[in-house]
């Protein structure tokens, strides 16, 4: 069957920008910022595993365990690009 009347357009998706990064912004203190974000996160993650039992637990501490590879890595790279002699 056809319609007699066309589909209306699709709405133009605009981008949020409300956490838009700024291009001006250096690459040192992007890798702080999330440098400091994901030593928040291993914290926060680490503390919260403790009130679990169970497979959850070993879940959560399964993401610490990725978060805190993910922040040695900023940490690494962080170094390269401000070597703190």
């Amino acid at each position: 069957m056809f319609k007699t009347t066309p589909n209306p357009p699709k709405p133009v998706s605009h981008p949020s920008t409300i956490f838009t990064v700024l291009p001006e912004v250096d690459s040192e203190t992007l890798l702080a910022h999330a440098c400091e974000t994901l030593a928040s996160a291993n914290i926060m993650a680490s503390e919260l595993a403790f009130t679990l039992n169970g497979p959850t637990c070993s879940q959560l501490l399964g993401i610490q365990q990725m978060i805190s590879l993910a922040e040695l890595s900023v940490n690494r790279v962080l170094d390269q690009v401000d070597p703190q002699n």
